[in-house]
Parts: structure tokens; sequence; C-alpha cells
């Protein structure tokens, strides 16, 4: 298997989630732990660790099949991981926007989503059902450029290990240059939030310039707190009923689809889509809001 420093990663990980709990108790500021919620948090994890075994044999047999295909072979050295890394941090851009607008993706997505709160436990509810979607197409142009596979894996590591610490209300904001550049915890706790200014919004994993770049950048407004969780919050905290909600959902409408258009739209189209448009979707409730705040500007 690819060398994944994201495994050598988690003892930090464990350590600083305490000190946050820590500085959060005595602080009495920096957002709020549920033992509920941070159990579900960690449980999903720990999952997150076997069911991810799957996805990287998926991956592997991806790149098999592209191989033969590739331009080039790329040997491993500083510029090329340097290069890698910003190549691959722009896929994850890609791939985490179509999280947000393609229901298949988002069935395994929308896991990490769930909490209501919003700290580093947060950063660890990650996701069971990768192999079960798509989302490791995102690669393949890496694949094809002609980067090994192990060096994806190890830039990719470091994606994730970087994302880790931006889920955190403990940190307001930094310096404009660094806001400008680097994806921050202000900007990911817009990301996470459900109040439509910010729904689908900084897609970014670890440069921000992707979304100022795409137009999909949102500040956080201090005037506007971010509320967490996702659109229809999961009553439960049960790990296998969060994983995998979202496709249980999915083959519900299918065996009601009554055309391929259908089956697609259920597949394909935005979470939230529907034939007839009765239910609601993100650009359904953010122009709905846009409506009102038009509304109120006009009444000034």
């Amino acid at each position: 298997m690819p060398f994944n420093p994201t495994q050598y990663a988690t003892p930090i990980f464990i350590v600083v989630l305490i000190a946050e709990m820590l500085f959060i108790r005595f602080a009495g500021r920096g957002g709020r732990y549920e033992p509920r919620d941070t159990a579900t948090s960690l449980l999903m994890g720990f999952g997150s660790v076997i069911f991810g075994g799957a996805f990287a044999f998926i991956f592997i047999w991806y790149a098999g099949l592209l191989h033969p295909f590739r331009l080039t072979a790329i040997a491993w050295s500083i510029p090329a991981v340097v290069i890698c890394f910003l190549l691959d941090d722009l896929a994850y851009y890609w791939y985490h926007r179509s999280a947000h607008r393609i229901r298949w993706i988002w069935a395994e997505h929308v896991a990490h989503h769930s909490s209501q709160h919003y700290n580093l436990s947060t950063a660890l509810r990650q996701s069971w059902g990768g192999f079960l979607t798509p989302g490791f197409l995102f690669a393949g142009p890496l694949l094809l450029i002609g980067f090994p596979v192990p060096m994806i894996a190890f830039v990719h590591g470091f994606n994730l290990i970087y994302q880790f610490w931006i889920h955190t209300e403990a940190i307001d904001r930094f310096p404009a240059w660094f806001e400008a550049v680097m994806n921050t915890p202000s900007h990911h706790r817009a990301h996470h939030a459900t109040n439509a200014r910010y729904l689908d919004s900084n897609y970014a994993g670890v440069l921000i310039v992707w979304d100022r770049m795409f137009g999909t950048f949102v500040a956080e407004d201090p005037a506007e707190p971010p509320r967490y969780g996702i659109v229809k919050n999961l009553a439960t905290f049960n790990p296998v009923k969060v994983a995998f909600h979202e496709f249980v959902g999915i083959g519900k409408d299918l065996a009601s689809a009554r055309s391929p258009r259908e089956v697609a739209g259920y597949l394909l189209a935005p979470p939230g889509w529907s034939p007839d448009g009765n239910r609601e979707t993100s650009d359904t409730i953010k122009a709905r809001w846009a409506a009102l705040e038009a509304a109120k500007g006009a009444a000034e």
C-alpha cells in the first residue's frame, strides 16, 4: 500500500483535540464538545480507516488501468512533489465541489457535515462510503501526467493533515495575506455552515485561491455566525446511519424512478433534486435568501 502520512499524524490529532477540549473548558469560549457527538465523530474516524482500505484497492486498480496511457514517468524530486501537491490540491477542490453538487458523491461526503458542532473532532468524522462512489476519478489527470501512485498518496495525506486544524472555532482570523491564500478556520467554518449565505462555498483543501479563482469563495460574516450541520439534520448518533443514510435515500428514490432521466437526476443532480421540484436544493434555498436580502435592501 502507498505510504499514508495521516496514519502517523493520528496520535498528534488526538493530543491537539484534547488540548482544544481543555482550552474550551477553561477559557469558556471556542466552541463546544457534546459527548455523544464527539464519540460518533471518533467512531466515524476509526471506521474510515477500515473502509478506506476498500477505496485504496479501487484506486490502485484504477491507477493500473491508466498506467499504459500516462504521458511520462515522473521521478521523485522536490520540484515534482511540490507540483504534485499543488495539482492534487486543485483536484481536491473539484472533487469537493462535486461532492456538494452531485448527490451520488454527496452520499459519502454528507457524513463529514452531519455534526451540528464544529471542533477538531469534526475533522475526524470521515465517511465510510468512498468505495461506493466515483470520487477516485478525480485523480485521473495526475495519474495520466505520470505522477507515481506513492507520490500522489503522500501529498494527498499532507493535504488531509492540513485540513485537520481548520476545524475549530478557537481560532478567529489570521493576517489578511494568509487569509487571502490559505484555507483557514474562518473560511472552513463558512463551508460547514447551513446558513443560506454560506451554502456551496469554500471547497478548498489547502489553498483558498481555487475558490477565489472559480467564484465559490464566501467570507465568514461576523454578523451572521455559522450554524453547523446539514439542511435536514440527522436525529441520530448511530455511526452506521450517519455513514450510509444518504445511500439508503438514493436507493429508495431509484426504486421509485419512472424513467432514465429520473434515475440520472437522483444520482447526478444536486442533493434535494426531485422530478417535480417539490424538494429543496441549495440553489432554491440560496435563491430565496437572495430575494429576501434584495427586498430588505429595497425597503431600506
